[in-house]
């Protein structure tokens, strides 16, 4: 066995091969260290305590254990992990109805109203009030949101981070803006 400088020197890649290879514990204590932060705080945007926040991050590094075979290695094991964390974040959320208060943005927008729904418009928008109408969304509308402004993934990384085609990213992108902005706008 490696000393422990050398496993910290190992690339994710290489310590997920050896992880699957041999099921070793103590490198995927590695791994998690290595990831533990992001996965938390991906998973504080979902949930709707620290609490929750802290059993998510614990379900789905129990879950990446079992799940590291299908890591394939085409991407860098960061993307892939993140990706991994939105799509159980989101089936969570989605499988215990956390959708709050979907009636204000089921409607379209009537023709007479006239709202800039452009990126400019939601750089302008309150953070707090912001939050508030990101809660309201469904997942998939939140999480593409978040991926593109919060974690400043390109139209690219999205597309390879959802197996998705940019252009699909990009409407997908356009109406969750509008969702959002529709949401923002009613808040009281």
């Amino acid at each position: 066995m490696k000393s422990a400088d050398d496993i910290a020197l190992l690339s994710d890649n290489e310590l997920v091969k050896r992880i699957v290879k041999t099921n070793n514990t103590h490198l995927f204590a590695v791994l998690y260290d290595r990831h533990v932060s992001m996965v938390y705080n991906k998973c504080y945007g979902f949930a709707s305590s620290k609490e929750e926040a802290q059993d998510l991050t614990h379900d789905i590094f129990i879950k990446l254990f079992v799940k590291l075979r299908t890591f394939k290695g085409t991407a860098k094991f960061s993307t892939w992990l993140y990706s991994f964390t939105y799509n159980f974040c989101v089936n969570y959320v989605t499988r215990n109805n956390y959708k709050k208060n979907e009636k204000n943005f089921e409607g379209e927008l009537s023709a007479t109203e006239e709202h800039d729904t452009s990126e400019e418009a939601l750089f302008e928008m309150k953070a707090d009030k912001l939050q508030k109408a990101l809660d309201q969304l469904e997942p998939d509308d939140k999480m593409i949101l978040l991926m593109k402004y919060q974690d400043d993934f390109s139209i690219k990384e999205i597309s390879e981070s959802l197996e998705i085609g940019e252009s699909a990213v990009k409407m997908r992108l356009k109406r969750a803006r509008e969702k959002v902005i529709n949401v923002y706008n009613n808040l009281k």
